[in-house]
């Protein structure tokens, strides 16, 4: 009987000990690489293209990039399927007044086969109407590009801020 509460005791010691040491074990930050680095700098670009447009205003540009069949998600304005109506709330409620700001190196990009791409990262919008230097806050973004006959167009947004 003794030996068995000492083997008891042992193997629960042991487990004890190990499980410690499980714990201790340091995780390494995630690291994004792209599955693609071409896709990955192809969507980069087609991102600074479209929001240098929006920055700018270019509602023609714009226009081009957005799929007929657009949905855009937004966390605080919900969900919007009309491309007219994005880009006439843009012109409303952007152009001159908002400047979005990407958060450098925050873009990931995910192939989507026989599609095109998932493109997310972080990004910030600078409310122009106050005072210069004003903190914003990072929000999260998901854009989906479909690719077709080599142009690559928006399909679906979720923008959470």
């Amino acid at each position: 009987m003794k030996k068995r509460n000492t083997a008891f005791f042992c193997s629960l010691l042991l487990m004890v000990i190990i499980s410690s040491c499980a714990g201790n074990k340091k995780v390494s930050a995630y690291e994004y690489k792209p599955d693609s680095q071409e896709l990955h700098n192809t969507i980069v670009q087609q991102d600074s293209i479209f929001f240098e447009a929006y920055n700018t205003c270019n509602l023609d540009l714009q226009a081009k990039y957005f799929s007929d069949s657009i949905e855009f998600y937004h966390d605080k304005g919900g969900l919007m399927t009309s491309k007219q109506q994005l880009l006439d709330g843009t012109r409303k409620n952007i152009c001159g007044k908002v400047t979005r700001e990407l958060v450098k190196g925050s873009i990931e990009v995910y192939p989507i086969k026989n599609f095109g791409a998932v493109e997310m990262g972080l990004h910030k919008f600078r409310n122009n109407t106050e005072k210069e230097g004003t903190p914003s806050r990072a929000g999260k973004f998901i854009i989906i590009w479909q690719q077709i006959n080599n142009e690559w167009k928006i399909k679906r947004v979720v923008s959470l801020h």
